[in-house]
This record gives C-alpha cells, structure tokens and sequence, in this order.
C-alpha cells in the first residue's frame, strides 16, 4: 500500500487552558461483556480492574488495565450491531466520530504473529507510514484496534 509520508510539524503549544488534562480510557460498547472481556484478557492481556453497572441507562461494564492503559467495554441490552463500514478501516473513515483505539507496540510484527496464531482477525494488514508501522486488528466484536510501531525513535506519539 503506498502512502504518502506524513512532514512531522514541531508546532509551540498553545497556553494551556486552567485545568490539567490526561487519558483516562477509552470505551468499547460489545455485545456480550463476558466474552469481551476474555478476549481483552487473552489476547491483549488487559486484567479487569472495575465493574460497572448503570440501570439508569442502563448498560453493565467493566474497566480493564494493562499497564497505564484502560478501557472501559460495556453491554447495553438492545445495542444495533457494528455496522459494516465500521469494521473496514478504510470505509469507517467515510463516517464522522471516534474511529479505533490505537495501541503503541514495541514489535508489531511479533504481536500479529501472536494474534493471528490465535485466530485473531486481521482488518488491514501492517503497512509503513512516517516513520512507523502500522495494521488493524478487530475485537471478537469486530471494533477496530489499531496496533503501532515507532521505528524512527518516537514514542507514545
């Protein structure tokens, strides 16, 4: 796949606005938790660190941790499917909002080999752009996981 490489652009922040900001996680709705969960455990090795459970809106979740990084998977009964385009990379890209959940790996061709040994799906498979590489996976659910390798010295970009 040919992409055109991206200029890194070293921009001066702006003022920070009057509160502190950092990532807290990020949320996956699934259609069954308990499956979700096992997989997240399995595959990514993420541990549950919090169940949730709100009748107000109503859903049942939990938060699972590996390291400094958290997602929340959540199960609302009657939820529409994944739809399609949102399981392709390339066409979820047509549509506005939150794409995937990008995850940085230190040797991302050892980390497909272990997933697909596992019978992972693959979505796109790994390609190079500015300085990294790159490919999607999907969850037992079919939400895309982007999986990146910094291999010009960068990280946590």
């Amino acid at each position: 796949m040919d992409v055109t490489p991206l200029i890194a652009v070293d921009e001066a922040p702006p003022p920070p606005p009057p509160f502190d900001l950092r990532n807290h996680h990020c949320g996956i709705s699934v259609p069954d938790l308990e499956a979700s969960i096992a997989w997240y455990r399995d595959m990514l090795g993420f541990a549950v660190e919090l169940r949730t459970n709100m009748p107000q809106v109503p859903f049942s979740g939990a938060f699972l941790k590996r390291g400094s990084t958290r997602i929340e998977l959540f199960e609302r009964p009657g939820a529409a499917p994944l739809p399609p385009d949102r399981r392709d990379p390339d066409a979820d890209l047509a549509t506005h909002g939150t794409k995937h959940m990008a995850l940085e790996v230190s040797d991302i061709h050892g980390a497909f080999a272990f997933l697909t040994e596992r019978g992972v799906e693959v979505a796109m498979p790994i390609f190079k752009c500015c300085g990294m590489s790159a490919g999607y996976i999907r969850d037992n659910a079919g939400n895309l996981i982007e999986l990146i390798e910094h291999e010009d010295g960068r990280r946590g970009l």
